[in-house]
C-alpha cells in the first residue's frame, strides 16, 4: 500500500494520499487548497490516478482542495450525507464503503465536532478528522457541534476499535503525527472523564477563540460544487421533469454514471444504461460504447449521477469528444426522486 501523510503548517492540517500500488488509483483525504499543486506533483511522481477526494467534514480553518482537485483531475468528491456543501459527487453514510482499486474505507459517522463529521477506517488505520485528535478532541461549539454526540462517537465507536489501530487526525498543532486507539484511551486528557455529563461540561467551558479563517473558509467550503447553471446555459441540461418525458424514447439513451453500489442503494432510472464515471473517457472516445451508440444510432445521450456533478463534467467531456447532442439531468437522481420519478433496483448494498 502507498500511504503519504502531508502537512499544511498554516492551518495545522494533515492530508493523506492512499493507493494500493504504484500506477494505480489513489484517494486523498482532507486536501488543502494551497497545497493542491504539491498533491498533484506527488500523484505524478508515484504514477497514480487520483479518482476520489474526501473531506471528513466541512472545515472551518482552511479552504478545501476538493473543488480544485475535481476541476484539475475530474476526480469524484466525497463527503457525508449531512454536509452543507452545495454539490458533492458522492455522499456517504454509516456502513458505506469508499472504494478505489485494491482498497476500501469503511465509513463511520462520528458527529460532535460538526454534524457532518465522519471517520474512515482501512487496513488498521482510522482517519478521524477532528473528532478524535492526538491527546485531544475537536471543539464542539460551532457548526452544529454537540459534545454529547461527540462523546458517543468517541467512546461508543472509535474507542471500540482494536487498541493497535493507528489514529490519523485531520489536525495537530503540537507536531505529533500518529497515535493509536490504545494510547488515546490511556493518555488523552479529554477522555479522562467519568460520564457523558462530565465530558459535556468540559467541552462547554473551553472558551476557545474562533478559527482565524472561519468567516472565509466555511462559506467557501459550502460552495465547492461545479456550477451546473453554466452547463444549463450552454443548453446541455434537462430538468428531472423533462428527463421523464425523454425516458423510454427510442432515440434517447439515459446513462447512469454512478457506481454499482450507489445504484443498488438508491435505485436507478428504469432502462438506464450503466457506464460508471471512471470509465467515461474510454466510453466516449472513438470506438467506445457511448461514442458508437451516439454516432451509429443517432441516440441522444442523457447522463445522470447522484447530484449532477459527475454528469455535468461528463457532458463537457462528451461535447469535446464530438457528442454534440449530449446533455445531463440537472441535480441527478436526487432531483429525479424529488420530482417523483420512477425507480428500479433499490436495495441495501454498501460498497461505494
Amino acid at each position: 500500500m502507498i500511504f503519504r501523510q502531508l502537512f499544511d503548517s498554516t492551518s495545522g492540517t494533515y492530508t493523506y494520499l492512499i493507493a494500493s500500488r504504484q500506477g494505480g488509483e489513489a484517494l486523498i483525504i482532507d486536501p488543502v487548497l494551497e497545497k493542491v499543486d504539491r498533491y498533484l506533483q506527488l500523484v505524478r511522481e508515484l504514477d497514480l490516478k487520483l479518482v476520489k477526494a474526501v473531506d471528513t467534514h466541512l472545515h472551518a480553518d482552511h479552504i478545501t482542495g476538493l473543488g480544485a482537485l475535481r476541476d484539475r483531475t475530474h476526480c469524484i468528491t466525497v463527503m457525508g450525507e449531512q454536509t452543507a456543501a452545495d454539490v458533492v459527487s458522492m455522499r456517504v453514510a454509516e456502513g458505506d464503503r469508499v472504494s478505489i482499486e485494491g482498497l476500501s474505507l469503511d465509513v463511520l459517522y462520528t458527529p460532535g465536532h460538526t454534524d457532518d463529521s465522519y471517520s474512515f477506517l482501512t487496513g488498521g488505520r482510522v482517519f478521524t478528522g477532528d473528532t478524535l485528535l492526538i491527546r485531544g478532541t475537536g471543539r464542539t461549539d460551532f457548526q452544529n457541534g454537540d459534545p454529547r454526540q461527540q462523546y458517543d462517537s468517541i467512546f461508543n465507536k472509535l474507542l471500540k476499535l482494536p487498541e493497535d489501530t493507528l489514529v490519523y487526525p485531520a489536525h495537530d498543532y503540537k507536531g505529533d503525527t500518529v497515535s493509536t486507539i490504545g494510547e488515546e484511551k490511556r493518555f488523552n486528557p479529554r477522555l479522562k472523564v467519568g460520564s457523558v455529563d462530565e465530558y459535556v461540561d468540559l467541552m462547554n467551558n473551553l472558551n476557545l477563540p474562533n478559527p482565524k479563517m472561519m468567516d472565509v473558509a466555511v462559506p467557501a467550503n459550502i460552495h465547492v460544487g461545479l456550477h451546473q447553471d453554466e452547463i444549463a446555459a450552454k443548453g446541455w441540461a434537462v430538468s428531472a421533469v423533462e428527463a421523464m418525458a425523454l425516458s423510454g424514447r427510442a432515440d434517447v439513451a439515459i446513462v447512469d454514471l454512478r457506481e454499482k453500489a450507489e445504484r443498488e442503494k438508491h435505485g436507478a432510472i428504469p432502462g438506464a444504461l450503466h457506464a460508471p464515471y471512471p470509465e467515461l473517457r474510454e466510453n466516449i472516445g472513438a470506438g467506445g460504447m457511448l461514442h458508437e451508440l451516439a454516432l451509429a444510432t443517432g441516440k441522444r445521450i442523457v447522463f445522470y449521477c447522484a447530484f449532477g456533478e459527475r454528469s455535468a463534467m461528463a457532458v463537457e467531456a462528451a461535447q469535446a469528444a464530438g457528442l454534440i447532442s449530449a446533455c445531463h439531468i440537472e441535480g441527478g437522481i436526487d432531483a429525479w426522486k424529488r420530482a417523483n420519478g420512477p425507480l428500479v433496483g433499490h436495495g441495501t448494498a454498501r460498497q461505494t
